[in-house]
């Protein structure tokens, strides 16, 4: 273990060599890339491999380092599979309460500062404000403030408001220690069976890329510092143009198609993160087809990574693929295979070198630094090329301060998570993203008290507006909150299960009874729109109908009972039948024959 840090004049010495000589280690007066080459000229080549590695950890319930099992239900080390292997950039596997995030977190800095050179840690996550529904999509952390899913901000079509959420996710983030989000995902929902479109801003080009560049000023700010959390935009060139709509997860999902023509419509909200300084990028996972570039996956494409990203876009940035490129993962119900896609018969070292030749600096997802020492020492990969990925990773975290003070404050930390004012916030959003879709009777707002059943809701939440009922009979109106449905793979494992996906449409079954109730009392219907329901029977039977991203009970209240004007317009088109699902292109935007409901649709009143 090397001796402790002694900062004189604000340079730090340490021993680095173990031979009780104290040595610089760190001097903040050098400028920034002064400072990189200091470090990365004293690093070896398992300490650089190690850099190149971004994978999930794990923290207990009590903020303590995790040695046994994580929460995923599989044997975990942190020592092994951290700090053995020189790995300092973790996302978040789980979270706990923030008292004990920030322990752990600091716990982890300390353990880091242990190590020859002392780097310091980076972690990362993905969404946690989303309000609503949790799934694959949405980490949502009820200790931070809620707000609508991105799609929302998309709904809401406001830029300020979106620079306004990043900047407060911004300090809740530092506030608990995560540095990195693994977001915005600014792919275009085109595609409207696609799974991941409730990440997303909308299908619009344009619109889209308003919203990315505001949602990465407001998390980096306008120049990274300290009190930066650095964007992961993702996913390089555009993930929403999946085959059927299926995801390139999986083996069936892995085919991009453009039938409209239109690879370069989906790199129009990247052009607009890199005028907004995003710090990293992610590629998908898909193989485009048909196109200019080569078919296999975008973390092992050279023409789309060196070619388009770092040459036509002078992206100088890090460039980490997407999770699980490399490794096959043995996972409960059987195998959940790396998504080699169109490099599949290559070994994991020439998966590696692949990836590196294609220009991208980190594996999401993967712990086999071992591979990289391999290449470098048989002469495979340069020494020169692996230090060009370690100086682009370096620099962030010298931007970012770490270097400097990577602990957190716990009580100031404390009263930034959360705080009234964020909530406040959030709440005004969630109402904001509602978007009424019809009204043909009248029915809303409601703005005299009356007797009201409800389904899918909290009664004493309603209770605050309405008397609530127990039976539609003895009912003015029903209020009832539904979900735009999905159908899980049969014999699906792991994330399958965990995917919105298939079609769009209610069963049978499922359509009956809200169509009894509709019948029975006029009833409003809202749904909760991850991806656009095919909903035109409900459209007609209901009283009235609306459309929600991640919003509160009270949120719809306040809108159905007048409270609050609604502004929320679609941010994607929702088709009237599956016929004119499957007939559209996956790459273009509302083209679907005769939709229920355009694009930007709402039907507005005034309070």
């Amino acid at each position: 273990m090397p001796k402790p840090r002694l900062t004189i004049d604000g340079v730090t010495y340490r021993d680095l060599n173990g031979n009780g000589n104290l040595d610089v280690y760190e001097d903040p007066r050098q400028p920034l890339e002064a400072r990189v080459s200091d470090l990365l000229g004293q690093m070896t080549l398992a300490e650089k491999a190690g850099l190149l590695f971004h994978n999930f950890t794990f923290m207990t319930e009590e903020g303590t380092i995790l040695e046994g099992q994580s929460p995923w239900g599989a044997p975990y080390s942190t020592a092994d599979s951290v700090f053995a292997k020189h790995i300092v950039h973790e996302a978040l596997g789980n979270m706990v309460a923030p008292a004990q995030m920030i322990a752990w977190h600091n716990a982890m800095q300390h353990r880091a500062e242990e190590s020859r050179l002392g780097i310091p840690m980076t972690f990362s996550s993905d969404p946690c404000h989303g309000a609503g529904h949790r799934d694959l999509n949405n980490n949502a952390n009820n200790h931070f403030s809620a707000w609508p899913q991105p799609i929302g901000l998309g709904a809401i079509g406001d830029p300020a408001l979106t620079q306004q959420f990043g900047d407060i996710a911004r300090q809740e983030y530092r506030a608990v220690g995560i540095h990195m989000a693994l977001h915005p995902q600014c792919d275009l929902a085109t595609e409207p069976r696609w799974a991941r479109i409730v990440s997303t801003f909308g299908e619009d080009a344009q619109a889209s890329a308003r919203q990315t560049a505001a949602y990465v000023r407001g998390f980096q700010g306008e120049q990274i510092g300290a009190d930066s959390v650095l964007c992961m935009t993702k996913h390089f060139p555009g993930g929403g143009p999946q085959m059927n709509g299926d995801d390139a997860h999986f083996h069936y999902g892995r085919e991009q198609v453009y039938p409209g023509g239109k690879f370069d419509y989906h790199l129009v909200p990247f052009e607009a993160a890199f005028g907004a300084g995003t710090a990293q990028i992610m590629p998908y996972y898909g193989m485009p087809m048909a196109t200019a570039h080569e078919e296999v996956g975008f973390g092992f494409n050279k023409s789309v990574i060196t070619g388009l990203l770092r040459e036509k876009y002078g992206f100088d940035g890090v460039v980490c693929t997407d999770w699980g490129l490399i490794t096959d993962a043995h996972v409960p119900g059987g195998t959940f295979w790396a998504r080699a896609w169109g490099v599949e018969h290559l070994s994991r070292l020439d998966r590696v070198k692949k990836v590196l030749e294609a220009g991208c600096d980190m594996f999401g997802g993967e712990e086999c630094p071992e591979l990289i020492i391999e290449l470098v020492e048989s002469g495979q990969i340069s020494m020169d090329r692996i230090d060009v990925s370690c100086r682009r990773i370096l620099r962030d975290k010298f931007r970012q301060g770490l270097f400097d003070n990577p602990f957190i404050d716990a009580a100031a930390a404390l009263a930034m998570v959360g705080n009234a004012e964020f909530r406040a916030a959030g709440a005004v959003a969630q109402r904001r993203a509602i978007v009424p879709l019809h009204n043909d009777r009248g029915l809303l707002p409601v703005r005299t008290r009356v007797r009201v059943y409800v389904e899918g809701m909290d009664a004493s939440v309603v209770a605050q507006y309405a008397d609530v009922v127990t039976t539609p009979a003895a009912a003015d109106m029903a209020l009832v909150r539904i979900s735009t449905p999905f159908y899980a793979r049969e014999g699906g494992i792991f994330l399958e299960n965990m995917f919105h996906t298939g079609d769009l449409t209610f069963t049978p079954e499922a359509l009956a009874p809200m169509l009894q109730l509709c019948a029975a009392v006029p009833t409003i219907v809202d749904i909760y729109l991850d991806r656009p329901a095919v909903i035109p029977e409900i459209r007609a039977a209901a009283a009235a109908l609306l459309g929600n991203f991640g919003a509160s009970d009270a949120a719809l209240c306040d809108i159905v009972f007048g409270a609050v004007a609604p502004s929320g317009r679609l941010p994607f088109e929702l088709p009237s039948s599956m016929e004119a699902v499957r007939a559209q292109k996956e790459d273009v935007p509302y083209d679907s024959v005769d939709p229920l409901f355009a694009y930007g649709h709402a039907v507005h009143w005034t309070v």
